[in-house]
């Protein structure tokens, strides 16, 4: 149950003609925690009653998340609610927050996963946390067990992992490792803007590089091109994929959904100097979202395509834990009009709820409208030009394992 304390107000100067709606008052702010029981004489003598408002949202310069609500593990959550007292100035709405950056000291580097619905088994995330600030990553909820918040707190409070690159060549060394392609940048962006001052990204690419081991990069960022030395290298051995995420050709949605993200024109141009370097690159459209981007598919492949992709895929709009209230809070300021429609057509592909985790649908969805997006998504591929038969894989018999690679083993201090 939710609940308000109606504010005491307090006179800061002579009492406005309008009454108590005038600037001339100030709400006192009251915190009570949302498991409190109030009987009903209790609510009628001190104005506690029952409360259905939105919470209260805060514009902020260059962020997606409206809120910062508790992650889901802790004991005590809280929640600011507008209840109609309060006086902003339109800039008061406007705010920025800075980006805090803090170490992550990794214990392994490299994750596993037995996932059946993706085309990997391995990945590895230099980053926790993700700067883009996009409202719909399905990453936002690993910040619940760091025990901080799946909104703001996921886009500026950055953990790093400083001891990455070490901690890779470890893995690399030992004798039963097998080789098969690792992913950068899965969960969180490799490339988001920390990557440009950190250089952990280029640090594993030079690590691979020397120990030819194969890998694919997933990014909306065009700061994968001050890379483009080693990815060349990489690619002539057959070494390196990459697929680029493409949302809207859209700025304006763009600049709400993703807004840290590379423009999508920037986008292109990266995927276009991928291809002249002959660097394997493909398109992700990612993620397709009812009634926002759903109607470009057709425009986002011929495009993706005409710059140099050669593959591509898409997944369904995916809202996990706290990404489901994050997004519907996003709805009702940048689409209201929309936002009823949009959540039941995503219901609609996830058998009547927000989201659904089950493996072999989590990707694409399931029903009458997932099925629909299917068949486009098939019929535009291939119109634009892209044959996933005539893809080279990846050369995993380079690989270099322990003394080859260095030429001299680390001492472990």
């Amino acid at each position: 149950m939710r609940v308000l304390i109606n504010p005491v107000i307090y006179p800061t100067g002579p009492v406005p003609a309008q009454g108590c709606a005038g600037i001339g008052f100030k709400p006192v702010a009251l915190t009570i925690d949302r498991h409190m029981f109030f009987p009903r004489w209790h609510r009628f003598l001190f104005g506690v009653e029952q409360h259905s408002e939105v919470p209260m949202l805060k514009y902020h310069k260059a962020r997606g998340a409206l809120s910062n609500p508790d992650g889901r593990f802790e004991l005590n959550t809280h929640e600011s609610v507008d209840d109609g007292w309060a006086v902003y100035e339109e800039d008061d709405k406007i705010s920025s927050i800075s980006r805090e950056l803090l170490p992550d000291k990794a214990k392994t580097i490299i994750n596993y996963n037995q996932s059946p619905d993706i085309p990997f088994d391995r990945s590895i995330n230099p980053y926790r946390g993700c700067e883009h600030g996009c409202i719909y990553c399905f990453a936002r909820p690993t910040h619940s067990y760091l025990g901080l918040s799946a909104g703001l707190d996921f886009e500026t409070r950055i953990f790093y992992k400083h001891n990455a690159v070490e901690m890779l060549e470890d893995e690399l060394d030992k004798p039963g490792y097998v080789c098969k392609p690792i992913t950068l940048g899965i969960n969180t962006d490799a490339y988001q803007p920390v990557e440009k001052e950190l250089k952990i990204t280029r640090g594993l690419l030079e690590v691979l590089l020397r120990y030819r081991h194969p890998v694919t990069l997933i990014t909306k960022s065009s700061l994968i091109l001050r890379d483009l030395n080693l990815l060349s290298s990489l690619a002539v051995q057959k070494l390196v994929s990459v697929a680029v995420s493409l949302t809207s050709m859209d700025n304006r949605i763009k600049s709400t959904l993703e807004p840290r993200a590379a423009s999508p024109a920037k986008r292109l141009e990266v995927v276009a100097a991928l291809a002249e370097a002959k660097v394997p690159v493909g398109v992700m459209v990612a993620p397709v979202i009812p009634l926002i981007n759903d109607a470009e598919i057709e425009s986002l492949l011929e495009q993706a395509y005409q710059a140099g992709a050669r593959s591509a895929s898409y997944v369904l709009l995916r809202l996990p834990y706290e990404v489901k209230d994050l997004f519907r809070q996003w709805l009702q300021v940048h689409y209201p009009e929309k936002a009823k429609h949009v959540m039941n057509l995503v219901r609609q592909s996830r058998g009547g709820k927000d989201y659904d985790a089950k493996w072999g649908t989590r990707m694409r969805g399931e029903g009458h409208y997932a099925s629909m997006l299917a068949q486009r998504f098939r019929h535009a591929a291939a119109k634009a030009g892209y044959d996933h038969r005539n893809l080279d894989g990846m050369d995993t018999t380079r690989f270099a394992g322990g003394l080859e690679s260095g030429g001299q083993m680390r001492l472990q201090l």
